[in-house]
């Protein structure tokens, strides 16, 4: 079941009003879309934007399957004004692990695709095989911070030169070999993989030329490289910060849900 992360206190601080608009560029399950749709009520309509989307269109839900790096052009396809609050939330959802097919998960044997959009060409496996060892090690390390990243390119390397890396198991068996961390590295190769963090950097300023005077933006991150962005992004004067310290899930909803551990929820008015 899709949990909706930070929920409570993304609708707390978005603080969205009858009839106002509102934008989701992560809309995935459409949690957060479903509670700021009922608070939007009578009038009010959410833009939801998804790389694939997995949800119907429905009655005041407006939905665009693209990249949310383009959410400029997005919102003039769709003549989708005003915005009075947009919410980024970065993490994947349960269906990308569980159910897609797709080598998010090191704990699945699945292929080494990795892509949010399987139409888009770049995959893991294609990384981890044509790639040389100075980017493979330089992804592991900036997007993945693991220490190991020069022992694990090497056993990359190494490996391919036998036989072809194309599933989760060949992979998390070089990582281990390494001593290196799983987690850490399935995250660069997935980061790399959909270029999130170049994504995340075109759709901020976007985002805060798009809001209304007095709109909000809500960015839930989940590794500290995004959260850096976020925060030294919303450190512009001329925006009014409402997080001080970046929100974080209560220790009853990591119980409910242990993927939230790592989020965090800052939030600026325009």
């Amino acid at each position: 079941m899709h949990i909706p992360v930070l929920q409570k206190e993304v609708i707390e601080y978005l603080d969205p009003k009858p009839n106002e608009n509102f934008i989701d560029c992560t809309i995935g399950e459409g949690g957060h879309s479903a509670a700021i749709l009922e608070r939007i009520a009578p009038r009010g309509k959410v833009l939801g934007i998804d790389r694939q989307l997995r949800l119907k269109q429905k009655e005041r839900l407006i939905l665009a399957e693209d990249n949310f790096a383009n959410l400029k052009n997005i919102i003039e396809q769709y003549k989708f004004h005003p915005v009075n609050g947009i919410l980024f939330d970065l993490g994947m959802s349960s269906w990308h692990l569980e159910e897609s097919g797709r080598g998010f998960s090191f704990k699945k044997k699945e292929p080494l695709d990795m892509r949010y959009d399987p139409k888009e060409g770049l995959t893991a496996q294609k990384i981890i095989n044509y790639w040389s060892k100075a980017e493979i090690e330089r992804i592991l390390r900036e997007y993945g911070e693991e220490r190991r990243a020069s022992q694990i390119a090497e056993r990359i390397i190494e490996t391919r030169k036998v036989r072809s890396i194309e599933n989760t198991p060949q992979l998390r068996a070089i990582i281990e070999g390494a001593r290196g961390n799983l987690a850490q590295t399935f995250q660069a190769l997935r980061v790399a993989v959909n270029d999130e963090l170049n994504n995340l950097d075109k759709a901020l300023p976007q985002a805060v030329e798009i809001l209304e005077p007095g709109g909000r933006l809500a960015v839930i991150s989940f590794h500290s490289l995004e959260d850096r962005m976020v925060k030294n992004f919303f450190k512009n004067p001329s925006f009014e910060i409402l997080t001080k310290k970046p929100v974080t899930p209560s220790r009853a909803e990591i119980e409910i849900n242990p993927r939230s551990r790592s989020a965090k929820l800052r939030v600026i008015r325009k």
